[in-house]
């Protein structure tokens, strides 16, 4: 009993806070009520016994795509009212895909059945005793090891790449020049001045090679 009522309960708040991501005029409010349905979704993982999926769920859209999501709308000055222009025009156009893919769906859970010697097809079985997180581990870390490190090192690569194709050498930015800085002397950066008592001292100009 209490099972299904929190699946209503969680499936409620998510299909309210996914129609708000839509329909709100705020981009600020379209992330927060996003990030609403992600823990919605986790919370429904949960419930379904896919405890890594919650988990990943949780870690990787919520705490870093929708807060980067969130942290680029607020800095970014995106004139969002010129996004919006011809919204209406292409409305009908939008509402017959989401009708054709509501079909879709709708086909493919009516018309779906699990067969029944499905679990005893797969490629590599693993035994009812353990977890769903477990099971995973143990596939990805033996039988798909070395998949999992070739798609670790392309996304190394991506990351280079996308630093160095946005990296911008400035050359009005002031860099330190540590030869010349080791390599002067005290009489380059000190000034010996007699000041009177109570009288300040008149402050010398700095020398550009020792800056």
């Amino acid at each position: 009993m209490i099972p299904n009522l929190l699946f209503d309960v969680f499936s409620f708040i998510l299909l309210g806070s996914a129609a708000m991501v839509v329909t709100s005029r705020n981009p600020v409010h379209a992330v927060l009520f996003l990030i609403l349905a992600f823990i919605n979704a986790a919370a429904l993982f949960l419930l379904a016994g896919a405890e890594f999926l919650a988990m990943i769920l949780v870690i990787v859209y919520v705490g870093a795509v929708a807060v980067l999501f969130l942290f680029v709308v607020m800095m970014l000055d995106v004139n969002f009212a010129a996004l919006r222009e011809g919204f209406q025009r292409y409305a009908p156009i939008g509402a017959l895909v989401a009708l054709i893919l509501f079909v879709e769906l709708a086909l493919f859970v009516t018309g779906s059945t699990i067969a029944p010697g499905a679990a005893a097809a797969r490629l590599f079985p693993t035994p009812d005793t353990i977890t769903n997180s477990q099971a995973l581990g143990s596939l990805i870390y033996t039988n798909y090891l070395v998949l999992f490190q070739l798609s670790g090192v392309i996304l190394l690569v991506a990351m280079i790449g996308a630093i160095v194709l946005t990296h911008r050498d400035r050359k009005r930015a002031k860099r330190q020049n540590l030869d010349v800085q080791h390599a002067r002397v005290p009489a380059e950066t000190l000034t010996m001045v007699s000041a009177k008592l109570g009288a300040g001292a008149p402050m010398p100009k700095p020398n550009k090679e020792t800056l």
